[in-house]
């Protein structure tokens, strides 16, 4: 039960963005913009990345709907998800994508621990400034969006069926849900 009075029922982040729409315009928006604006990163890409964070924050409802999200853009290679949640080092992915990755993970914890060598390596990896700094955004949006899901104690399901529709829904974007009347 949330610690505040949002729509029962609304899972995560939506109810919250519910109860507040004129703030929460805003993050629908900035997710919008680093997770599906352009990029030479893929969507796919920047999800995992999402997820990812939210991993390492233990927000089960942002790290499960983002993953859900990365596998339905993925598509054959949805897989790649799990084994990037399960040791990012070993997964099958680029160089590049694991540079950023350790750059996401160091926002996570804070910001100071990204050091010109992971950066230096991001750009050894193909990296282009843009990459690393929407890396470094989406890290650090992503870890106040956890923050905020956990932190007011947003409804969490508990079954992966639900995430897996959440998922599919924000393959297609972000976009702001209506109050409930």
């Amino acid at each position: 039960m949330a610690h505040i009075n949002v729509p029962e029922g609304v899972p995560g982040i939506r109810s919250l963005v519910m109860f507040r729409p004129e703030t929460g315009q805003y993050l629908y928006e900035l997710a919008e913009v680093l997770l599906r604006g352009e990029s030479t990163l893929s969507p796919a890409d920047r999800e995992l990345i999402a997820a990812y964070v939210s991993y390492r924050n233990n927000c089960t409802f942002c790290y499960s709907s983002h993953a859900a999200a990365a596998r339905c853009l993925y598509e054959d290679d949805a897989l790649i998800v799990d084994e990037v949640l399960r040791d990012m080092t070993e997964a099958p992915i680029s160089a590049k994508l694991k540079a950023l990755l350790n750059i996401a993970g160091k926002v996570q914890i804070l910001g100071k621990e990204v050091k010109q060598e992971d950066v230096d390596a991001a750009r050894e990896q193909g990296a282009t400034d843009r990459e690393i700094h929407d890396a470094v955004l989406i890290a650090a949006a992503f870890s106040m969006f956890n923050r905020y899901v956990d932190g007011l104690a947003s409804l969490t399901p508990t079954d992966p069926e639900a995430y897996a529709e959440m998922g599919k829904r924000m393959a297609k974007g972000y976009v702001l849900p209506q109050p409930q009347h």
